[in-house]
């Protein structure tokens, strides 16, 4: 897939969602129906054969998380925030810049030594994506990998996920 292309759909959003922040929204990108089968195959392509499970980070992590796994042929699962599922829950509380939250993911949904790609539209500070590999561990899951559409590399995220997996994005800034 062409980054190029995918950064022409992706807007920066100045001051959002405080000042001196420029967000970068990848919901243009669902209004590409046509590039929707391309974003899919090109996240899939290094995990093909690598994993039984994609866990997809709420909110924005669903919305190809589930593509994936399909493209993939295997489960898709919610990471979902606190509170937001209604059956036994595995939790990971975590730092942010701005205070904490806690993810969760359904406890039968996971089971011990499923290999496991984590998806979330954008890596930042990695704090989320972290949190959410210490989750399924708790859960003897097994993180095989981290898929972003957007990496900030100016952050320097990356580094700090290879110490849990690799990772895989198709656009960098």
């Amino acid at each position: 897939m062409d980054e190029n292309l995918l950064k022409k759909h992706i807007k920066e959003v100045p001051d959002f969602p405080k000042p001196g922040i420029s967000f970068k929204d990848i919901t243009p990108l669902l209004s590409q129906v046509e590039l929707y089968p391309g974003i899919i195959e090109s996240l899939a392509k290094p995990w093909i054969g690598k994993v039984d499970m994609v866990v997809g980070i709420e909110s924005r992590g669903f919305l190809f998380g589930m593509g994936l796994a399909q493209f993939l042929k295997v489960p898709f699962v919610p990471i979902r925030k606190k509170g937001k599922l209604p059956r036994k829950t595995i939790s990971q509380s975590y730092d942010l810049e701005y205070g904490s939250a806690t993810i969760e993911i359904h406890h039968e949904d996971i089971k011990p030594g499923t290999r496991v790609l984590i998806h979330d539209d954008l890596l930042a500070t990695g704090g989320t994506a972290i949190a959410a590999s210490l989750l399924l561990k708790k859960a003897e899951a097994i993180t095989s990998g981290f898929s972003f559409i957007v990496d900030l590399e100016f952050l320097k995220a990356t580094a700090k996920l290879q110490e849990y997996a690799s990772s895989h994005s198709l656009v960098q800034y």
